[in-house]
């Protein structure tokens, strides 16, 4: 078997919450985490798209960053990108090979392995910070055993409550885990969760209280973003699309100002940002796909808001999604942006649930059946919008058929 196969194949059992292994790991691989500087991003939604920006920032400066980032779309390599460019899959390749028989003594998980991985990788081709994205949670996710410079919560939504607890005060504590007292961070949780961050006793900026943006909508082309901080003024374009988007590149220049990033360096970070597969556009026969891995009901309430806001609903829609996830919530939110509704599946997915579970939640508007994502792209009528979401594992097998890509063809589980 090799290395990656028998990576791919620890995923089936599963996230064991806690740092012992993660830590024990990292010791064996001569604590990697310490020869460079971190951030930490966690949250219910944004993190990915706020961690990346702030790692264009960054780069920008001048700096070597890495980006870690999960899960991945279509490439195992994309989870581990330096100065901007993803690590070759020939170096991800040997240095697997030489973490697995200390993750084996660990009894390392899936992901405190791909953590401990990118924090090696990092070190060996000399990053000088890196940007990380939660996993699960914050207290007891892997990446929490590096400690971080800054750390970043995005938003708070009720998702993954069977681990995090159902509401949103319990979830928020459990994010707060990856706050330092006396060190700075940055949030964008409402208000009334502010108290549950603060009692970690960071140097805490909120969005509307410290962080103030002022956004004008630039229609498929992003967003123009004044944000006011304490001790000074930013004014920057990005391409992210939705309220949402411009509230976590908000977060991340308000990330790279605490960091000491000049204000030009943010602006040239922010307006080349790419995040794949988040109210992401391609082009497919003559028309738009817009992909987005809305895979929780806040998510998708922010879709189909972006859609609104974008002119654009109501359209047909591909969705697909994963056992233990609200699927009714989900379909509640999503119903004013669907003109019909394409249900299918992530074939690599064994987590994906079959579209006839799926229709009922849709019972009202036009329903049709697709076995695969292609069956389901092939549904969709010619030269107008469309969208893809429901499940970031779905969106990672319908952008390579979208591009002409040919994507790996492995089991997903995280």
């Amino acid at each position: 078997m090799s290395d990656l196969d028998w990576l791919f194949a620890r995923q089936r059992f599963g996230m064991h919450p806690g740092l012992d292994r993660v830590q024990a790991l990292l010791t064996r691989l001569g604590e990697p985490q310490r020869r460079f500087r971190s951030v930490l991003v966690g949250g219910t939604n944004g993190k990915g798209s706020t961690a990346a920006s702030l790692a264009a920032m960054l780069t920008a400066s001048g700096t070597r960053v890495g980006l870690f980032t999960s899960p991945h779309l279509t490439r195992f390599a994309e989870r581990f990108v330096v100065g901007g460019r993803e690590c070759s899959d020939e170096r991800v390749g040997d240095t697997l090979r030489r973490v697995r028989p200390h993750a084996e003594a660990a009894e390392a998980s899936f992901f405190e392995i791909v953590t401990a991985l990118g924090c090696l990788l990092f070190a060996e081709v000399g990053v000088e910070i890196a940007v990380l994205e939660v996993g699960l949670g914050g207290r007891l996710d892997a990446t929490n055993a590096l400690e971080p410079d800054l750390s970043v919560i995005t938003t708070v939504a009720l998702d993954h409550t069977e681990i995090l607890g159902g509401t949103l005060e319990a979830i928020a504590e459990e994010k707060a885990g990856i706050l330092r007292p006396g060190r700075p961070a940055v949030t964008g949780v409402a208000p009334a969760l502010w108290p549950r961050l603060e009692a970690r006793r960071a140097d805490l900026w909120a969005l509307g209280r410290e962080v103030r943006v002022e956004a004008q909508p630039r229609g498929w082309d992003g967003w123009d973003l004044r944000v006011g901080l304490p001790d000074g003024t930013l004014e920057l374009r990005t391409p992210l699309l939705g309220k949402h988007g411009a509230h976590n590149a908000a977060l991340a220049a308000a990330a790279a100002w605490r960091l000491g990033v000049d204000g030009s360096a943010i602006r040239a970070g922010a307006a080349g940002v790419l995040w794949p597969g988040r109210l992401e556009a391609l082009p497919w026969q003559g028309g738009r796909v817009l992909l987005d891995g809305a895979h929780n009901p806040a998510g998708a309430h922010a879709l189909a808001s972006a859609l609104r806001d974008l002119g654009a609903s109501p359209l047909p829609l591909i969705f697909g999604a994963a056992s233990g996830k609200d699927v009714a919530g989900v379909a509640s939110a999503l119903r004013e942006a669907a003109s019909e509704v394409i249900l299918t599946r992530a074939r690599l997915s064994p987590r994906a649930l079959p579209p006839e579970e799926l229709a009922p939640h849709f019972a009202g508007l036009p329903v049709r059946l697709a076995d695969s994502p292609q069956d389901a792209l092939a549904l969709l009528p010619e030269g107008g919008d469309a969208a893809v979401c429901g499940s970031l594992y779905l969106i990672g097998e319908v952008r390579p058929l979208l591009l002409g890509e040919v994507p790996e063809a492995r089991e997903r589980w995280q």
